[in-house]
């Protein structure tokens, strides 16, 4: 039922309730409520959130989100990681309806010592509740001395009662009448991973791959020649090492490079690697180790190598096998059996996957729940904390919600990120049953309105379902963005993507600009290494200048620098004359109640210099109309005062953007 004071469309709702809003530790999120009631008194409504222990947290006070909309928002921070609550609370307000009734009727001359009657009643009022201290028992005082005083002029008596320090006691010591309340509403404070981080992925095959002398083959690397590249990936600044699927890869029906199957049917040829996504063979399944990487212990090692280098590793959870997946013996119910008694393998009309089994969750849902549950806790015991899902919109919610909770009961520091590139509803549906993270659209993003509107959905329309995590390239995605637009192109996604987004991704190669694909229109590599191993001199790459590698470390070492650039709700889009140049800020308020701020602005068009002017919201970044300020650009190392209206050339040959830390304001 509606309260006596109606609150309404609460947000941040998730499924009505029965799933917890996405909230991070030390990260602050809206609250937001519609709040009205009949006739013209006025009301007061705050949020006041219940941590994990259950202890109620002072309350915040709301304020309207623009006059007259009834819409009234408080921001809340979480202090601590767990399951929280929180409650909006609506009252009438008779301080408010004297305060804003009462001056206009005695400046009018109408019921004047009547409405000193009724302050003076209120007054008294909030001075018996109790619990008061002395300079708000004599800020109170003081008003009811006035409100007697017949003596005094009207003006000096309101003076009194509309001081500063007597309204700031009436707000902290607001009577509520006709309370109403709506809530608990629960949220979950995960811990700071789940929002910001800074990924690189890898393929350990590759790493430390070399060539036989005698047969030309390729070797595989393993987990000690990849663990070597850990340091080159720390010293860019990643905080996760992602490793695709690790597991032995099938060996029927095995594919080969760019794709190519075997035809007629047979024994693939010794130098076709396969898709690690092709799990299981001879050697296991989703619980073993590809022989050529190594063994438990090296992989141990490897993880224990990466902690020391504070990297986390996040490894692949691929819940598909290839045709010698042992579960294709043991448990045949796993999968889907055809009409002419084989097993279906997976396809998305006109692609085939001949290398793999997709698994029927109908089939025995409680049999492929345990096993899988088995899988995970056997990888989080060897020290993963982080799993990259694949193509998880092709198994069934309930299954994920069911997962993701036990886990999360039990070790609720373990992560969980969707691949899912698929229709909004069940991109959200995966956020909201559990998922901290999520890929998202932001690789098909590339005009300026688009980018605008996707920064604003992902940071404050979907917030409460999901976090974006804005990989610039995946193994399966070479946007048409980077094949043709040239080295500037790489430094306009990877700004983009690290300066907007808290959490964001590369995969291997993208510092050496691989732009090739496999066909034209097409968003496959050319030779991906989804199919093969690749050899890469990352130390010639470097020393002829051919890598975009010290840029990625830039970014990155602004990332951990600007709290600003941690949080995802805090973005502002500013104006700019030119159809190509972007601009947005991020900006924090620090513990100690300083300010840090980032603007970006940045040139889209990877082929030519744009020549704009910048119009900046200044009340978005804490300034009055016409201020002044320092910034201080992080890549060209100049300094310039800015203010409203700001001009910019940004040249992509040169630098496709500038990226300004505010130094000091005016």
């Amino acid at each position: 039922m509606v309260g006596r004071i109606p609150v309404m469309d609460v947000m941040p709702v998730v499924d009505r309730g029965r799933q917890p809003a996405k909230a991070t530790l030390g990260e602050p999120f809206p609250v937001r409520a519609t709040v009205f009631r009949e006739g013209h008194d006025r009301l007061g409504c705050e949020v006041v959130a219940i941590d994990p222990s259950g202890r109620r947290r002072p309350p915040v006070r709301m304020e309207q989100i623009a006059p007259g909309t009834d819409r009234y928002e408080a921001w809340i921070t979480p202090d601590a990681e767990g399951a929280w609550s929180f409650e909006v609370q609506a009252w009438s307000s008779p301080l408010g309806t004297w305060f804003h009734d009462g001056p206009i009727k005695i400046r009018a001359g109408v019921d004047v010592e009547l409405m000193y009657t009724e302050i003076r009643l209120l007054l008294e009022k909030v001075a018996s509740a109790g619990g008061l201290k002395e300079r708000e028992l004599d800020a109170i005082a003081a008003g009811i001395e006035a409100a007697l005083d017949t003596r005094r002029p009207d003006e000096a008596r309101l003076a009194v009662l509309e001081d500063p320090t007597l309204i700031a006691v009436l707000e902290s010591r607001a009577i509520r009448d006709l309370l109403t309340v709506e809530g608990p509403f629960p949220a979950y404070a995960d811990r700071r991973r789940a929002l910001f981080g800074s990924w690189y992925e890898f393929f350990p095959r590759s790493e430390g791959a070399t060539t036989d002398p005698k047969t030309k083959r390729l070797l595989s690397g393993t987990f000690q020649t990849a663990a070597k590249r850990l340091d080159a990936v720390a010293g860019m600044g990643f905080d996760v090492i992602y490793l695709p699927p690790i597991h032995p890869i099938g060996e029927v029906n095995r594919k080969g490079p760019n794709n190519a199957v075997m035809n007629p049917p047979g024994p693939a040829p010794a130098d076709w690697a396969g898709s690690p996504w092709a799990i299981g063979s001879k050697h296991g399944g989703h619980d073993a180790i590809h022989p050529d990487l190594g063994t438990f212990d090296d992989f141990d090692a490897f993880v224990a190598r990466a902690k020391e280098l504070d990297l986390e590793v996040a490894l692949d959870l691929a819940l598909q096998a290839a045709p010698d997946h042992p579960w294709v013996k043991t448990n045949p119910e796993f999968f889907t059996t055809r009409a002419d008694g084989t097993i279906a393998y997976a396809e998305n009309p006109p692609k085939k996957y001949q290398d793999i089994y997709p698994i029927n969750f109908d089939n025995d849902p409680e049999g492929i729940y345990a096993e899988v549950l088995r899988v995970v806790r056997l990888w989080m015991g060897h020290g993963v904390r982080i799993f990259r899902v694949d193509n998880p919109h092709t198994k069934p919610l309930a299954f994920w919600e069911r997962l993701l909770a036990e886990v999360r009961s039990t070790d609720p520091d373990v992560l969980f990120l969707s691949e899912a590139f698929t229709r909004p509803a069940m991109m959200h549906g995966l956020g909201a049953i559990g998922y901290h993270q999520s890929y998202t659209y932001f690789t098909w993003r590339t005009e300026k309105t688009e980018i605008e509107d996707y920064l604003l959905e992902v940071s404050s329309e979907s917030d409460h379902l999901l976090r974006p995590n804005f990989f610039v390239n995946t193994p399966d995605i070479l946007h048409a963005f980077l094949q043709y637009g040239g080295p500037a192109a790489f430094k306009i996604r990877a700004t983009l993507a690290a300066m907007s987004s808290p959490s964001w991704g590369v995969y291997a190669g993208f510092e050496l600009y691989e732009h090739v694909a496999v066909r034209p229109g097409s968003e496959e590599y050319l030779d991906s290494e989804k199919y093969q191993i690749r050899q890469r001199d990352w130390a010639a790459a470097e020393a002829e200048g051919r890598s975009l590698a010290p840029y990625l470390t830039l970014l990155n070492r602004l990332r951990r620098e600007h709290p600003a650039l941690q949080l995802l709700r805090n973005i502002t889009i500013h104006h700019s004359d030119d159809d190509h140049t972007l601009c947005f800020s991020k900006r924090a308020t620090l513990p100690d109640g300083s300010e840090d701020t980032v603007i970006v602005v940045l040139n889209l068009d990877p082929h030519a210099a744009r020549e704009s002017v910048v119009r900046l919201d200044l009340a978005a970044l804490g300034l009055s109309d016409g201020a002044a300020f320092s910034v201080h650009d992080e890549i060209s190392g100049q300094d310039w005062t800015w203010g409203r209206d700001n001009y910019v050339r940004l040249d992509p040959g040169h630098e496709p953007a500038h990226i300004l830390t505010v130094r000091s304001m005016s």
